[in-house]
């Protein structure tokens, strides 16, 4: 994930439509309740630990409705926080302020959930070189954001989208008529193309990593739903060859075994198809 991704025009776009989504033509509760002239403020406030993920996503949210609402914030995207952390203050109009509340925690609260499980996975890993990947089981539309939560959680992102890297998978296997065949189209395609990406394979057996080891010519071989001793033999096979993947149905409870076989890389799906949101609130202050 670049550190630049706020200038990346799917961010604006998938803001407006949030708040469209929300607000659509205008927030009547707050309308009918409060006067447009009062001002005030409230804070954020994380009801339980987690890593923060966010921040720019909440001003910007703001910006969008009233630029006359302010946010500022003594933490920062990827710090840890303790329950009854006041995460960031805002103050302007109060009805602006309470308009945005649902759309800025919805962005704030699963952001800072994909970081804080991603944390979990890092930490279960820590002392070993594993690093713990993403993947692209994200929600439609919200994959520059998810990615960008899972590196603030300490993980790396896998590619972003189809178009960033080969990833040979079974079905692809099967429809080039093997592991071979479908290295040696992929690699002819690519020269002739004049693209320069990272090609890997996935593989399901021993048998089929001795096929990719044979064909060559390839950056990385994944390990999908190997048992853990099959996957030992497995790295020890490829012997630093290539750069090794394991993926498939990986928890917090079998994420160090599995880095302990000695691959390089671990992707989780659930870090971004199945987070839990962590919990924090909007308090009105005055």
């Amino acid at each position: 994930m670049e550190t630049n991704y706020l200038n990346d025009s799917r961010v604006g776009r998938l803001i407006e439509q949030a708040l469209f989504e929300d607000v659509g033509f205008g927030d009547i509760t707050s309308e009918s309740l409060i006067p447009e002239e009062q001002i005030g403020s409230a804070e954020f406030i994380a009801k339980e630990n987690g890593i923060i993920s966010g921040l720019d996503i909440v001003k910007i949210v703001f910006t969008c409705i009233d630029a006359q609402v302010s946010f500022e914030s003594d933490v920062y995207d990827g710090s840890m926080v303790q329950s009854g952390t006041a995460i960031g203050k805002l103050n302007g109009p109060v009805r602006s302020i309470l308009t945005g509340e649902r759309v800025a925690l919805n962005f704030l609260q699963r952001m800072s959930g994909i970081a804080t499980l991603t944390h979990k996975f890092v930490h279960a890993v820590a002392g070993t070189k594993t690093k713990i990947l993403d993947t692209r089981k994200t929600v439609p539309g919200m994959r520059v954001l998810d990615k960008k939560a899972v590196i603030d959680g300490g993980g790396v992102n896998h590619r972003f989208g189809l178009d960033a890297m080969v990833l040979i998978k079974d079905n692809h296997i099967a429809a080039a008529g093997g592991i071979k065949n479908a290295i040696g189209k992929c690699r002819k395609y690519l020269k002739d193309q004049n693209i320069e990406v990272k090609v890997e394979v996935e593989t399901v057996s021993i048998d089929q990593v001795r096929e990719v080891l044979e064909a060559g010519d390839v950056d990385r071989i994944m390990l999908d739903n190997y048992s853990v001793e099959n996957m030992r033999q497995a790295v020890q096979l490829i012997n630093g060859k290539y750069e090794v993947e394991a993926s498939g149905g990986v928890t917090l409870q079998t994420v160090r075994t599995i880095a302990e076989t000695g691959v390089d890389f671990i992707s989780v799906g659930a870090l971004t198809h199945s987070p839990k949101a962590l919990d924090i609130s909007l308090e009105y202050l005055s």
